[in-house]
């Protein structure tokens, strides 16, 4: 697989790869937690993407025959919402479109570790996305995750992120102060993004839902997943420099910054510095 330092991560790139979803309009089929679900839904939209939330058996492998990509979050773990998850990740494996696998609270307890045991076991994914503690978890090395939140230090994520990879055969994004991107072949931290997408409960979930969107768009998996996660880090900053009161208000300028981060926009930035390869 694709080492992420030899992606392209200039701004002409991300400004293709936002056409490229301008262009294609790829439809994402996500199946989220009910928290979220709105803000999942609008984040594909700003995308230039088309959301659509089929989330019960029947209709979510139905949809997944149409979908150009699939996102399953493992935010709430309902029998029937599992079931749905399965057969949607099994009918888009089937059409070899991406899977995205966004595994919420794993490590915080024996239900979500036995869940993303069977989604891995099961399914092929083309990315999966999750915070430091999640993806540490995933790894089978020491994570502090409570209820859906990452605390505690994690100064080998890199290598935990590439183990996770080497072993599912997906790129990973460890999301965290810097997120992580990681292939079997290498890992890259990516500087980007602003601590004010911490405040606002549903950003994790917003940016899996990124990650899918842009494997809709494109055909490279890691180069969708690196540029995906540096526009929302960007778009995230982006969001910040708007006038905000607080996490409200920044909620929304966030929306704003994504739908304004157009392909004339990101091709004047200078991301190249962004992205810095881990030895």
């Amino acid at each position: 697989m694709t080492d992420p330092a030899t992606i392209d991560a200039s701004g002409d790139a991300l400004a293709e790869s936002l056409a490229a979803l301008a262009e294609t309009e790829p439809l994402v089929q996500a199946l989220t937690n009910a928290v979220t679900i709105n803000d999942v839904a609008n984040v594909i939209l700003h995308w230039d993407a088309l959301p659509v939330m089929a989330d019960t058996p029947g209709d979510a492998g139905e949809m997944a025959d149409l979908a150009n990509a699939v996102l399953l979050n493992m935010g709430q773990v309902a029998e029937n919402r599992v079931e749905a998850m399965v057969e949607a990740g099994e009918r888009a494996n089937e059409r070899g479109v991406p899977v995205v696998f966004d595994p919420v609270g794993v490590g915080s307890t024996p239900t979500r570790e036995s869940l993303a045991e069977r989604l891995l076991s099961e399914l092929e994914f083309a990315a999966i996305k999750g915070n430091y503690g999640e993806i540490s978890a995933l790894a089978g090395v020491e994570a502090d995750v409570k209820g859906v939140e990452s605390v505690g230090e994690y100064d080998e994520i890199e290598a935990t992120a590439q183990s996770v990879a080497e072993s599912t055969g997906a790129v990973v994004v460890a999301s965290g102060v810097d997120d992580v991107v990681a292939t079997a072949d290498g890992a890259v931290r990516l500087e980007a993004g602003h601590e004010m997408l911490g405040e606002v409960v549903g950003t994790g979930c917003m940016l899996g839902a990124t990650v899918a969107a842009f494997c809709g768009a494109l055909e490279d998996d890691p180069a969708a997943a690196l540029l995906g996660t540096l526009a929302f880090g960007v778009a995230g900053e982006r969001a910040a420099a708007m006038d905000h009161r607080g996490p409200g208000s920044y909620r929304t300028n966030f929306r704003d910054a994504v739908a304004g981060l157009t392909p004339e926009v990101a091709r004047d930035l200078a991301l190249e510095e962004r992205v810095r390869r881990v030895e």
